[in-house]
């Protein structure tokens, strides 16, 4: 995904927000979505007939950079493995939950037992302590396989979403089960307010779409100053 097809992303973006609350142009807006959607995961996930965001990502990346923490960048510290599992919790918890009102993929794939690592919540307001530990262990094959997982969840919910859906409020009682899996740490407890202001379409404008975008873009970043300084 070179620099000329960011851009057109972005252009599309900006043509999915305008559209997307109409009801007449329902089915143009999951199309849509889908195609946006299909750019932020690995080809793998859906078959993409074009290079990803997230294949720019992992070509020519080492290990040693997908895990090194603390980073010198001038917006996150995060390593960028963290970033890979914090878009992809969000995308679950946000998809599944709150749009779907369903089982998140990290449990219902027992992903939770297979990650090396043991932190049920988004990632936000985590201590370096809890980033150390997330980056030196998290096991990476397996992140990348729940992320397909979710990735895939995400296109059959969106898919099956009516007419109208995406005008639709964020249900309070979502909101609890994920404070109850404890999805969310009480230090980031701004995260659910700003989820229950959204409609469904906000969730697919943002955490379903641009916030990967943007971590991603992020994480190529990182890459390229840890790789191109021989850290």
């Amino acid at each position: 995904m070179d620099l000329k097809q960011r851009k057109q992303w972005n252009e599309n973006h900006k043509k999915l927000t305008h559209i997307i609350l109409k009801p007449n142009e329902h089915q143009t807006s999951i199309e849509l979505f889908l195609d946006q959607h299909r750019l932020l995961h690995s080809t793998r996930m859906s078959n993409s007939p074009i290079p990803t965001l997230e294949d720019e990502l992992f070509i020519n990346l080492c290990e040693g950079t997908l895990r090194k923490y603390p980073v010198t960048t001038p917006d996150t510290k995060n390593s960028i493995v963290w970033h890979i599992w914090h878009i992809t919790r969000i995308e679950d918890m946000t998809m599944n939950v709150l749009v779907n009102n369903d089982e998140q993929v990290l449990h219902s794939g027992q992903w939770n037992k297979k990650l090396n690592v043991n932190y049920p919540h988004s990632g936000n307001e985590m201590t370096e302590a809890e980033v150390t530990d997330l980056s030196e262990n998290i096991d990476i094959q397996a992140l990348m396989a729940y992320r397909n997982d979710v990735g895939r969840k995400t296109r059959e919910v969106v898919s099956r979403l009516l007419p109208n859906a995406f005008n639709q409020k964020v249900e309070a009682e979502r909101m609890k089960v994920l404070e109850e899996q404890k999805a969310v740490k009480k230090e980031a407890s701004w995260l659910l307010e700003y989820w229950g202001g959204k409609t469904i379409a906000g969730l697919i404008l943002m955490p379903a779409t641009r916030h990967i975008f943007l971590h991603l873009n992020k994480s190529i970043r990182i890459k390229q100053r840890i790789q191109k300084k021989g850290d």
